[in-house]
């Protein structure tokens, strides 16, 4: 394990910061987004009105946004579809089953897509396998579904490691 698989491209406070002309600024025309503590708490699947808002600046904008969650089919599209936002199910981070699906069925370019994630070990990894850009985010909740509780200990173990390699990760309000 190298800790450079696990350093995000840029890290930002929320999903709901991220502003369409910062990322055009960046070369980002899509923008796939895991579902739970990102775009929504994990404990609280109908979302919100700044989620909303969120995904209308970037529809507007003309910037896709696919969720990308390695959650079962129903439990995503329960939560997404209210939102009429595209996604595939049981992506399989931090493998790259799913951010290569979502590339593959939309005809995405590598170098144009940003994946937005909570979680170091599989959103973060999962990015670095696929040779696309990522940004971590802040969790929308602190407390976690039973099967995240494992991941968390290990990443803040690499955290750590991080702060002592690079410094401690400096979230921003914009990329």
């Amino acid at each position: 394990m190298s800790l450079e698989d696990y350093l995000p491209t840029f890290a930002v406070e929320a999903v709901y910061d991220l502003k369409p002309e910062s990322l055009r600024k960046h070369g980002i025309s899509a923008v796939l987004v895991d579902l739970d503590n990102t775009l929504i708490a994990w404990n609280n699947p109908d979302g919100t009105p700044e989620l909303r808002e969120w995904l209308d600046d970037m529809t507007e904008a003309d910037i896709p946004v696919v969720v990308v969650s390695n959650n079962k089919h129903e439990r995503v599209k329960r939560a997404v579809e209210p939102f009429h936002v595209d996604f595939i199910s049981r992506a399989m981070k931090p493998f790259t089953r799913g951010i290569n699906q979502a590339i593959e069925r939309y005809g995405f370019d590598r170098e144009e897509v940003v994946m937005v994630g909570d979680q170091l070990m599989t959103d973060i990894r999962a990015c670095h396998r696929a040779g696309i850009r990522s940004i971590l985010v802040k969790p929308l909740v602190t407390s976690d579904a039973w099967n995240t509780k494992f991941n968390r200990a290990r990443e803040r173990r690499v955290m750590k490691k991080i702060a002592q390699k690079y410094g401690p990760l400096k979230y921003q309000k914009e990329i």
